[in-house]
């Protein structure tokens, strides 16, 4: 499962900042996120929390949203997983 969130998130990426894919899949837990993506700016961020929810049917609540969570890679795979095993876990 863990794979797949990740390989989801990355596409994710990919599609909503117009990265290319390859470029995508190296990013490791360290990669800085917002800061240090200029196609990742205040606007993109709500589509890409949209992409988010959309296909991988959570919610993200708006206290959820904070600097840490877009700070790194390894962060937004983090608090999708997370999202994931709570909603698993109420369904």
């Amino acid at each position: 499962m863990t794979a797949h969130i990740d390989r989801q998130l990355r596409q994710i990426l990919a599609d909503v900042l117009g990265l290319d894919l390859r470029a995508v899949a190296a990013f490791d837990a360290d990669t800085g996120l917002f800061g240090h993506l200029p196609e990742l700016d205040s606007l993109s961020v709500a589509g890409l929390l949209t992409e988010m929810e959309d296909r991988l049917d959570f919610i993200i609540d708006d206290d959820e949203v904070d600097g840490e969570l877009l700070e790194t890679y390894g962060s937004l795979l983090a608090f999708a997983k997370a999202k994931l095993a709570g909603a698993g876990a109420r369904a």
